[in-house]
């Protein structure tokens, strides 16, 4: 059900189950065309980074850095892409109190583009001291995130890292 957590590791890492219909940290922005906006702009970049590193390899220009880096960026892209255009379709509406069901007789809960995320992960690793400002007595990293989502960070690191190895042409 929504929000159901279940313990992995100790009190430190959860599996939860939660619905994020924004971007990174549940951030929402124009209703509804927000979210037309935000979902076909994932859509276009992810096809533009498609099209840059199949241009790159076509070119013999890319290096196992430049396809590493943006092939995890498009992974995780596409990851969430599938969950934004697919999963209101084909699911009811979680709730607090119940199980969503997989292709409900009367529909999904959203049209296409206008499903939500799912996220997962919660790690609870340790609370930020209370003196510090604004995030004290807090947990360090309390987002809650999948799969995707860390194949676009690790990506989006890995090429701040490595950004002279990157070719960018």
């Amino acid at each position: 059900m929504l929000g159901e957590s279940l313990p992995v590791f100790g009190n430190w890492f959860y599996l939860r189950f939660i619905e994020n219909e924004g971007m990174a940290f549940g951030i929402t922005f124009g209703a509804q065309i927000g979210k037309v906006l935000l979902s076909v702009g994932r859509i276009l970049l992810t096809a533009f980074l498609i099209y840059y590193l199949v241009r790159l390899i076509r070119r013999n220009k890319a290096n196992i850095v430049s396809v590493v880096v943006l092939s995890l960026i498009i992974a995780g892209a596409l990851g969430n892409i599938i969950d934004s255009l697919f999963y209101g379709l084909i699911f009811s509406e979680s709730t607090y109190y119940s199980v969503a069901t997989l292709f409900p007789p009367e529909g999904g809960y959203a049209p296409l583009l206008f499903g939500k995320v799912v996220d997962m992960f919660d790690f609870n690793l340790f609370m930020l001291p209370d003196w510090l400002p604004l995030f004290g007595g807090t947990h360090f990293f309390p987002a809650i995130f999948n799969v995707a989502d860390s194949c676009v960070t690790v990506g989006v690191i890995l090429f701040i890292i490595f950004n002279k190895k990157i070719i960018l042409n």
